[in-house]
């Protein structure tokens, strides 16, 4: 195993690169961002402490389907292929549970693909909120802090509509005092509220 500390918009694996390791995020947060042929990029996902990403392609192909770039500044834990394998065989509930996330993180792809095609971009950005906050939230006096740093621009990418409307509708939730963003964080107050626009709610 082998660790490195990686500092903020450092690219850790690029897009159609040879996979060689499997990493592990111990601390920090990384954003996987997959380019388009038409130049445009989306946010597949965000890492938070404790999971493990770039393993998929050591079992398919060996190249990577999507950048890894850091949020912040971050440590990543890695294992070449060797070594990885070496440890699924003397420990199984290693490879039963790295199955089980492939399995979850499968199931969460098929659910933003209907997501992206039949919930208005209000919906999604709510629903985009909900998972950060699943995903890396922190429960305080004022709300449930989103822990991951977010842009406006990578909650736009990561909820698949414009920068535009991913701004505007931040700023209507803060002023009806859903949320508040304070730099690249952002504090749901009222996540039930939040919940609710998901579902198709506008009440």
């Amino acid at each position: 195993m082998r660790t490195a500390r990686v500092e903020k918009d450092a690219v850790i694996f690029r897009q159609g690169d040879p996979v060689s390791r499997a990493y592990a995020l111990a601390s920090g947060s990384v954003r996987i961002v997959q380019g388009g042929a038409d130049g445009g990029q989306a946010i597949v996902r965000f890492i938070a402490p404790g999971e493990m990403f770039g393993t998929v392609p050591l079992f398919t192909d060996h190249r990577f389907p999507a950048d890894a770039v850091a949020v912040e500044p971050s440590t990543v834990l890695t294992w070449s292929e060797p070594q990885l394998l070496d440890l699924m065989t003397r420990y199984p509930a290693i490879a039963i549970n790295l199955i089980r996330a492939l399995g979850e993180r499968m199931a969460q792809l098929q659910e933003r693909v209907r997501e992206l095609t039949t919930w208005r971009a209000e919906q999604r950005i709510a629903q985009a909120v909900l998972r950060l906050a699943a995903q890396s939230g922190r429960d305080g006096l004022r709300g449930t802090t989103i822990e991951i740093p977010l842009r406006r621009k990578d909650l736009a990418e990561f909820a698949g509509t414009t920068l535009h409307t991913a701004s505007r509708t931040v700023a209507a939730w803060e002023k009806a005092g859903l949320l508040e963003s304070r730099g690249q964080r952002l504090t749901i107050h009222d996540l039930e509220a939040i919940r609710r626009l998901a579902e198709g709610d506008e009440d």
